[in-house]
């Protein structure tokens, strides 16, 4: 019989150690002092700093496109459509969600980043399983009423609704046949094929 290959471990944290879990406050100071690297795409997750490593593909940017026309379509002047900027969400998370629906002017936020949403939507391609798991539970607990991931791979939309204690309770799969509404925007027919590349 031969020998099991190798198991290659992350090394463990030594006894008495952990990791440092950063608040939002610590690291919007961080960035405002020129801590991080130039150029360095990263999101503020659960007490974590995570780099965006993954190059943005043609799909997922045109899925962007696609999904902002659309939602400022839909929500026409009473809301403003965010593309990939900062979401102040809890204590301990400040992603930087693909499309993010708020109230309110550009002047209204100048201070700080929004801690509301009427809507946030993630483009998901290689980012499927966090953007179902901790994205969702991120959002789910900053209490965003819906949340849309667009599933690249899979060619529907996810549509969570309904958040309690920080996860969504109604989840709902629609192909390119289907339109749907957002909760804000009600009378807003969006085709889903229109978001879709």
């Amino acid at each position: 019989m031969a020998p099991s290959p190798a198991v290659s471990r992350a090394p463990s944290a030594p006894s008495g150690v952990r990791p440092y879990r950063w608040t939002r406050e610590a690291y919007e100071r961080a960035v405002d002092a020129g801590v991080f690297p130039p150029g360095l795409r990263a999101e503020l997750l659960e007490g974590q700093i995570i780099e965006k490593v993954s190059p943005q593909g043609s799909p997922h940017a045109s899925t962007i496109e696609l999904v902002s026309d659309a939602l400022r379509e839909a929500f026409g002047a009473g809301a403003r459509v965010r593309v990939q900027l900062p979401f102040a969400a809890g204590e301990r998370s400040e992603p930087e969600p693909d499309l993010t629906v708020v109230e309110g002017s550009p002047r209204s936020r100048v201070g700080a980043h929004p801690s509301a949403a009427l809507l946030i939507v993630e483009v998901s391609d290689s980012t499927l399983r966090d953007d179902r798991g901790r994205k969702a539970r991120i959002y789910a607990n900053a209490g965003v009423p819906e949340y849309w991931i667009v599933n690249i791979p899979g060619a529907c939309v996810e549509v969570l609704r309904d958040p309690i204690n920080g996860a969504y309770q109604s989840n709902l799969t629609l192909t390119s046949g289907d339109t749907l509404a957002p909760i804000a925007a009600p009378d807003a027919k969006i085709s889903v094929a229109d978001l879709l590349p």
